[in-house]
């Protein structure tokens, strides 16, 4: 079950923590714990919130209550890179007990700002080739958490993409040069694509003109399909991607089920409400004295396939009955 929650109800759950003076904390007997979150979203973005809530509903049954034994000290990037290493600065400066951070855009400042305060990042994609650990096993340093899709698994996005939508010949995978993982994606992806008859591209974008200039450009095509792997650039712009792609009559295939839910064709990816939820027990560990350098990174453990039956028809797609048995939800 989804654990949803709207801004009113995520500020009732922080339950005013920052604002709880401290003789009122000092009456609870129990020394009071300081959780920072910087997500790279705004602050009233409804999926982040929802992650959010289900962070702090999970971290609630371990026993950490807001306002009685921690604290939440939350930041918002709403995209901005330099707001971010502000924020990631400010961190530093604070040194809670433990960092909760989303995305390598948030990590990777926070990194360069601190390298003793623990991090644990819900969802990051390719940590290693990220320099954020050592290795999976064994991270070493003082950040470890829960990836967001193992790089190995990249191909089946393409060959979904080709089970809606058998008449694509080309696709375009959206990269955000930012991330060191879109390399290693593209790769498996490109290996895909022979046995599939597929022609794919990779078009590098960081922001919403680009993005828009190279969908528009792409489409000129026939035959033409559209991969959107994750990252922090896809995420904010997820509503732009979303309506060129059926602007220009695209189908796509997206790494998360919110671009499904809002009307793209059909989603693949891990399961980011259940990672926040897994990404609190780091959290409770690392408060009760363990190490993230002790803590190995964790692959995905649910995946979601989405398909969205009213953009299909949208799009003059007859999706195969094999592919609606094995989705796990089914929009129409």
């Amino acid at each position: 079950m989804t654990f949803c929650i709207g801004r009113r109800e995520f500020i009732t759950l922080l339950g005013g923590a920052t604002a709880w003076p401290l003789a009122a904390r000092a009456q609870q007997g129990e020394r009071m714990r300081r959780v920072g979150m910087l997500l790279t979203a705004a602050a009233d973005d409804p999926e982040s919130l929802t992650r959010v809530g289900a962070f702090l509903q999970a971290l609630a049954q371990l026993g950490w209550t807001v306002g009685r034994n921690v604290r939440i000290e939350s930041r918002w990037g709403a995209g901005n890179a330099e707001l971010i290493r502000k924020h990631a600065v400010e961190f530093a400066a604070l040194a809670p007990d433990v960092i909760l951070a989303h995305g390598s855009s948030t990590v990777g400042p926070l990194l360069q700002a601190t390298r003793t305060v623990p991090i644990v990042f819900p969802v990051a994609l390719d940590p290693v080739a990220a320099g954020f650990a050592d290795s999976l096993a064994r991270p070493g340093g003082n950040a470890t958490g829960f990836m967001v899709w193992e790089i190995s698994s990249s191909g089946k996005w393409l060959e979904l993409l080709k089970e809606i939508a058998p008449s694509v010949k080309r696709v375009a995978v959206l990269r955000d040069p930012a991330l060191a993982s879109g390399t290693s994606q593209f790769a498996v992806i490109q290996a895909a694509a022979p046995s599939l008859r597929v022609e794919v591209s990779p078009i590098n974008v960081g922001d919403a003109g680009e993005i828009e200039r190279a969908v528009t450009a792409f489409a000129r095509s026939p035959n033409a399909g559209l991969i959107v792997p994750a990252g922090g650039t896809a995420q904010l712009n997820r509503n732009l991607i979303i309506a060129l792609a059926a602007h220009h009559k695209l189908p796509a295939v997206y790494y998360e089920r919110f671009f499904a839910a809002a009307g793209g064709l059909i989603s693949f990816g891990s399961d980011f409400i259940d990672q926040y939820r897994r990404s609190a027990s780091y959290v409770d560990r690392i408060l009760k004295g363990e190490k993230p350098a002790d803590l190995p990174v964790q692959a995905p453990t649910k995946y979601e396939l989405v398909i969205n039956l009213k953009t299909a028809k949208a799009l003059g797609l007859e999706t195969p009955p094999t592919l609606l048995a094995r989705a796990d939800e089914v929009i129409e």
